[in-house]
This record gives C-alpha cells, sequence and structure tokens, in this order.
C-alpha cells in the first residue's frame, strides 16, 4: 500500500505534493533542572491533576498565545481567462517577535493575494510576506500589531531530541483554533520531499495528531519549547494516520534570520547546472557560464563542431564529446552519488569558501578546488 504525503493545509488552489544539515540524535544522558519537564500551574490546585496532565497544561498555558491563525485568498482565473471564485486557504503559525514577525510554511501563503493573521485574542490584521525559502518550506510574514498582544516563541535544540521523547503539536486543524494535541517523536533524520523537488532532510517524524490547517504551527517539547515546525502528514485520504513530520528548529534558525535580513537564503553556488548520476559518480554535463565550477577549470559535455563540404554547400556538424566530462566522485572527502548528496554537502558552506572536488578526468583521479560563489 503506498502513503502519499499532504502537506497540512486547507486550499483549492495549493497542490497537495510537497538545504537540510543532518541533525544528530545525541543527547546528554541527564537532564539539567532548567531542561526538565515545567510541573508547576499558577492558580492551579495541583492535587487535582496528575504530573502528566499538569505538564500538558503548563505547556498549552505558556505557548497558545503565541500560536495564530493564518488565511489566505486568492485569485483565479480559468482557461478562458475568466475570473472565478477567489481560492481560500488556511494554516497555522507562531510569533517569532514582538516587531510582529510570523513564521508559517511557505506552502500556506504560495500564491496568496491576500494574507490575514488572528491572534489569540480574536484581532485579525493584514500580513505581508517578508521572505520565503520554498527549499525548507519556510516564510516569514509580519502584522502591524501591538506589542503587548504579541508573545513570542521560545526555541529549543533540535540537535538533541530523542526517539520516544513526548512532544506537542499546536495548530488550527479544520479552523477550530488553538488545538493542541499529544504525541512522541517516532522517528529522526527523516527525508521530505520539498515542493520545488529538492528534498529537506533531518526531518521529525511525529505521531502527535496532524490535520489539514496544522501547517505552520509549532512543534513543543515538554518545557513549550519550539522544537520543530509542522508541515506534513502521510495520509492516502488527507486525514491523520498517526504519520506527521516537522521540520527541525535548528534548520529553522538557520534560515529565518536572512529571510527576515534579506527575503531570502542566499546560498553558495558552485556553478554546475546539470549533473548525470552514474554508479561511478557524477559526470558534469552544463555548469554556468563563468561560475565558479568552469573558473576552477571543471570540465562538463564538450560539443565539437566539424564543416563539411557537400557539393557548393559547407555544413557545419556538430557532436557531443562526453568522455571530455568530468566524473566528481567527492566534495571535501565525503563520497557523493546523486546531486542532492552534492547539493548538501555545498549547502553547509558559505559564498566564499573554497571546497575540493574529487574528480575522475582521464582515469586519473584530481582534486580541483573550487571558491564558491554567491546564488542569486
Amino acid at each position: 500500500m503506498k502513503r502519499y504525503l499532504v502537506f497540512c493545509v486547507v486550499s483549492a488552489v495549493f497542490g497537495a505534493a510537497a538545504s537540510m544539515l543532518l541533525t544528530s540524535e545525541s543527547v546528554e544522558p541527564e537532564l539539567s533542572a532548567q531542561d526538565r519537564p515545567v510541573a508547576r500551574i499558577p492558580g492551579v490546585v495541583t492535587d487535582e491533576f496528575t504530573d502528566e496532565e499538569r505538564v500538558n497544561i503548563a505547556v498549552y498555558d505558556k505557548v497558545n498565545r503565541s500560536v495564530v491563525n493564518i488565511t489566505t485568498v486568492s485569485a483565479r482565473t480559468d482557461l478562458f481567462f475568466s475570473f472565478e471564485p477567489p481560492a481560500e486557504g488556511a494554516g497555522s503559525g507562531s510569533i517569532l517577535d514582538q516587531e510582529g514577525h510570523v513564521l508559517t510554511n511557505y506552502h500556506v501563503i504560495e500564491g496568496a493575494d491576500q494574507i490575514q493573521v488572528t491572534l489569540f485574542n480574536s484581532e485579525t490584521y493584514e500580513a505581508d510576506l517578508v521572505g520565503a525559502d520554498p527549499v525548507y518550506d519556510i516564510a516569514v510574514l509580519r502584522v502591524q500589531a501591538p506589542r503587548e498582544v504579541l508573545h513570542p516563541v521560545e526555541f529549543g535544540n533540535s540537535a538533541r531530541l530523542r526517539v520516544g521523547q513526548k512532544v506537542y503539536a499546536i495548530g488550527n486543524p479544520f479552523g477550530l483554533e488553538r488545538t493542541m494535541t499529544v504525541g512522541i517523536i517516532s522517528s529522526l533524520n527523516r527525508s521530505l520531499p520539498s515542493r520545488t523537488g529538492r528534498i529537506m532532510k533531518s526531518i521529525i517524524q511525529i505521531d502527535a495528531a496532524l490535520n489539514q490547517g496544522n501547517s505552520g504551527g509549532p512543534l513543543l517539547d515538554s518545557r513549550g519549547r519550539v522544537i520543530g515546525m509542522n508541515t506534513a502528514i502521510a495520509s492516502k485520504t488527507g486525514q491523520n494516520t498517526g504519520v506527521g513530520f516537522a521540520i527541525p528548529s535548528n534548520n529553522i534558525q538557520r534560515v529565518v534570520p536572512q529571510l527576515i535580513e534579506n527575503g531570502r537564503v542566499i546560498r553558495p553556488e558552485i556553478g554546475i547546472t546539470r549533473i548525470l548520476p552514474t554508479d561511478g559518480g557524477l559526470v558534469i554535463v552544463t555548469m554556468t557560464r563563468g561560475g565558479p565550477a568552469e573558473r576552477a577549470g571543471l570540465r562538463g559535455f564538450r560539443v565539437i563542431r566539424q564543416q563539411k563540404r557537400r557539393g557548393p554547400f559547407i555544413y557545419e556538424e556538430r557532436r557531443i564529446d562526453r568522455s571530455y566530462a568530468d566524473l566528481i566522485v567527492a566534495i571535501d572527502g565525503q563520497p557523493v552519488k546523486t546531486a542532492d548528496d552534492l547539493l548538501s554537502i555545498i549547502e553547509q558552506k558559505r559564498p566564499g569558501n573554497e571546497v575540493v572536488v574529487t574528480l575522475i578526468r582521464e582515469s586519473s583521479q584530481v582534486n580541483v578546488g573550487v571558491v564558491l560563489g554567491e546564488s542569486e
């Protein structure tokens, strides 16, 4: 039986199809006092609740005012360019700071002409898109709301997560605002295809119930810290099946500052535009003209032109010399077998860094240094 990934957002216009550091599963053997679950609830008679219930209540009380409901409207036209009724979508988000920045999934607001954010107090504000990263499915919005009604979330360290750890999801499934569900981490370091076709890595798998409208909402630990952003479920029906996925908080914290500052993620660029996977490595097909790889002397397919006379006419014939191309086998000593392997290594670097590309060229192994450029 095949399973399908369903991004948890309600929209008639958005598709259901859905750079990426591996998250370590290591953790300190004992938690410090500040890392232990919250168990005190101000103003509540604790004898009425179990320890587990007190933690659940404390997490919700700490975070529920930080979760927002996001609704979108998108104009539509048919094949004859006549307008149809606008498509509406819905999702969730988290308040990042008192400047009004809101975190959500890119697919929640993709293609939207109008975005509205509803806070915990039922006040609704028009939101502007600050920046988006389709590769990581992350977007940052901004609302002009009073500082006193903006309650930022606190981020945790997703590198310390463990399978079996208890987690909490808060969002707006089916428009039911600030709904909390509870579960555990079912697995770590999953891979998930993004809407760009790239593979998101180090994804958190959970069994806490997620449904349409949960996209963009926070995944929390037992201290109410954001350890991920809920983004998709595996389902054939679009409803919860106990298999949900979240983007790790460490990935989010690397991307968000760039989105706020630049409106996009500035990634390093090696200047290879097309490769051909083989059993032995990656054959370079084409490169960006004047790009980092070409400047470093890497080789792609070579076009050979020959002129031939046929009677009174001269024709130019072209053929592709594939044997001229370099075969990439490793980057900085790390073997690469797929395009995603190559991109994952490159995106751990910064523009201006040098990487060592190990090649097979004319049956000999060669190491070539490439200074990375900046993606546009």
